[in-house]
This record gives C-alpha cells, structure tokens and sequence, in this order.
C-alpha cells in the first residue's frame, strides 16, 4: 500500500480537537447519556450531538479515552469508571456512541448489569469490522498512527468486533452510505460509509435500524441523526424505520 493513501488515511481521521468536560451537572430526577468518540477522533467531535442531547433535557457526559493508545480493556475501564462514578446520580444510563466508541460500549455492557441502564445508540459502529482495517492493519504506519486496537478491527471471526457480546439491551443502529473516504472506494464493496459497510454496522438483537445517507466521517454531525438519536433514546425505535 502507497505511503500517501495510509498518510491521505491518518490525515482523515485524526482529530484536530481539545478534550471537553461533561456537560450539565447531575441530577436524580433525569436520565443521563454517556457519548463516546471514534478513532483517532476527540470529545470536540461529538460536541454537536452532545450539545443537542443535552438541549432535549439529558445529562451529558462526552467522554475522552485513549482511542490510538492501550489495549481494548483498558479503553473499556475508562468508561466503567465513568459509569460508575455517575450512574447512582441518573435516573437512566443511556450510551451513543460512534464508530470504535460502539465497541467499547459492547465491551463494557457485555459484564456490566445494573438497574439504571436504559437504551443505546450506535452510529456507524464496525460491529463486524473494517475491510480497510483487513488491507491496512499490518502496515507499520497505520499501527503507528492508529493504534494497536485500530489492528485488530479486520473482518474475520477472530478479530475484535466479531468476539464481542451480542446485545442484551434495547439498541439501535444508524448506519450511512454516502462514501468522502477514497480508501472505502478501493476496499470496501457493496454499500457503505466510507469506512464501515452498511453490513457491518448490523447486530443480531438490536432493537431498530436506520440508514441515512451520511458519510462515516460526519455522520455524527447530521441533523437528522441527533433527533433520530433522541427519538430512540425516548421511544426506543427511529422514525421511518428500514426493513432488517
């Protein structure tokens, strides 16, 4: 693989933004939503979408954790610590997250049962893995620049996404099709984001599905994903619904 398509890949996915504090301040009587981050994004990535959660009445908290850095357990115990310093305060434990961020909620949820826990929505998530982590993961500059765990996002039944649990909670999906990244041109067949196949993004036992025509790198942005996000989060279904 070119050096310029792995630099034309960092240069797309790396965040340009400084880390944000939770938004609002707890209180017992509303429900709270912990927002997770992708890849070599930031917290100022979901600023947009957490701003409008919280404008919808929802305790917000953006989280941070080491996406290019550490193992996967260790991004998952920043968001069980996170949850478990603030879940007793909530009258619900919501979770959206986007893209790797969806994953850490799988892991996290796989051993994690509590009273509080609500609904989940996932954006883009690569619930099966990445082709373009299948062509990309043993070069030296993506794992540089990307990360350990950003390797082990590939397709096969023995890569990271395909160990996680099935959902065990109410979950929705939203998933994109309108393709900026060049690599996903290459790599990736059939309909997807860019970076994520339509296909991939599905789960056995999730609770409604929805796709938008989003590229993966600004999808969390779209206007009509935060007020699907919500209607979810209130509902538990999106609007206009898609055939599984």
């Amino acid at each position: 693989m070119p050096r310029w398509v792995l630099s034309l890949l960092a240069v797309m996915l790396t965040n340009t933004g400084l880390a944000e504090s939770p938004i609002a301040s707890v209180n017992s009587s509303r429900e709270c939503v912990f927002v997770l981050h992708g890849l070599a994004r930031g917290t100022r990535s979901m600023s947009g979408l957490s701003a409008k959660l919280s404008a919808a009445g929802y305790v917000v908290y953006n989280l941070d954790y080491p996406s290019t850095r550490g193992s996967f357990p260790e991004m998952v115990s920043v968001l069980a610590r996170a949850v478990d310093v603030h879940r007793t305060s909530c009258l619900k434990v919501n979770f959206v997250a986007y893209s790797l961020g969806a994953l850490v909620v799988r892991g996290y949820l796989g051993d994690a049962s509590f009273p509080q826990l609500g609904r989940v929505v996932m954006i883009a998530p690569p619930n099966h893995g990445s082709q373009i982590a299948d062509s990309l993961g043993n070069a030296r500059l993506f794992r540089s620049l990307m990360g350990t765990v950003a390797t082990q996002l590939g397709t096969s039944p023995a890569k990271l996404p395909n160990q996680l649990p099935s959902p065990a909670y109410p979950l929705g999906i939203i998933a994109g099709d309108r393709p900026i990244n060049p690599l996903g041109w290459l790599l990736i067949p059939n309909a997807h984001d860019g970076s994520v196949s339509v296909a991939s993004t599905r789960l056995d036992g999730m609770s409604d599905f929805l796709l938008v025509h989003r590229s993966h790198t600004f999808i969390m942005n779209a206007p009509e994903v935060a007020q699907q996000t919500i209607r979810f989060l209130r509902q538990g279904s999106f609007q206009h619904r898609t055939a599984f």
